[in-house]
């Protein structure tokens, strides 16, 4: 039986249900959704805010990585999920070159993502270089949720989709870039493949409440791809991935089975077909013989 509150009992989520919950102790749970049934099925099971995440590039678009997704796509798939979920947070995550050429697109367009596609929040990632444009967004009255360690955005520049910050340099950058972005008004921070004790280390360094992908369970909140738990992302699977289905081999079962019963003539059978009544069927008939006499 699900443990989602019946829709009567739930409210809907807000960065300050965030805060709250973080504060309590209370473990945040986040999921990536794309369309309108996934949203509808990640809002129905009681999880706390959705991401429609770029990651969208790679596990619904079929690029090899984040960096060709346009603010048109983004904006695409965020309308359905906010026709589909009515209580999660919704957060939209900002393309690459959608706010980094400058302060003002990073605002209007973190505004596209509210205005046009019915988010409550975004996320963009990066540290100390996006504080000018956090602040900005956020006096604007849009709530950021920041990014650090394994940014995708930044996949060329930083070699490939490994793990970050495992040096003690790197992990005090990370730690500083945490707090700036704290300082510059992010209402929470996604932690990305960085080790578990400086993941967990920051998560108690911060006021804001901080979301792991990788980041170890020290976090206050866990976030994963929807397509990866479920299965249906069959490319790569990242190590920091927890399988909960498989759904891209009951796919493939499902169409074998289907194609078979076409071809063998199974499908459709008789309970699939709609029937004319014999009467009417009759009329046609004689229509038929009628003109061809």
């Amino acid at each position: 039986m699900s443990s989602a509150a019946p829709p009567a009992e739930r409210k809907k989520v807000t960065t300050n249900t965030f805060r709250l919950k973080a504060a309590r102790g209370e473990i945040l749970t986040m999921l990536t959704a794309y369309d309108y049934a996934v949203a509808s099925a990640v809002d129905r099971a009681g999880i706390d805010s959705i991401l429609v995440g770029d990651s969208l590039g790679m596990v619904v678009l079929g690029y090899d990585n984040t960096l060709p997704v346009t603010m048109e796509d983004m904006l695409h798939h965020c309308k359905p999920v906010a026709r589909g979920a009515k209580y999660a947070l919704l957060i939209g995550d900002m393309p690459f070159m959608s706010y980094q050429a400058s302060v003002e697109d990073a605002v209007r367009n973190a505004g596209r993502f509210l205005k046009e596609g019915g988010m409550d929040a975004v996320k963009l990632e990066g540290g100390r270089e996006r504080t000018d444009a956090i602040r900005a967004i956020v006096g604007s009255g849009i709530p950021v949720q920041g990014h650090l360690g394994l940014t995708p955005q930044s996949v060329h520049q930083l070699g490939g989709f490994g793990p970050q910050a495992k040096t003690s340099d790197a992990a005090i950058r990370l730690l500083e870039d945490a707090q700036l972005l704290e300082e510059a008004g992010c209402f929470s921070l996604v932690l990305e493949s960085i080790p578990a004790r400086l993941g967990e280390l920051v998560s108690k360094r911060l006021e804001i409440p901080t979301i792991g992908i990788g980041a170890g369970p020290g976090c206050d909140g866990q976030v994963l791809v929807t397509y990866d738990i479920l299965g249906l992302f069959d490319r790569f699977t990242p190590r920091f991935v927890k399988k909960y289905a498989d759904f891209h081999g009951e796919m493939a079962r499902a169409i074998s089975a289907y194609r078979e019963e076409v071809e063998s003539g199974m499908f459709p059978a008789q309970e699939h077909t709609v029937e004319m009544p014999d009467e009417d069927w009759g009329r046609l008939e004689e229509w038929l013989n009628g003109r061809e006499h």
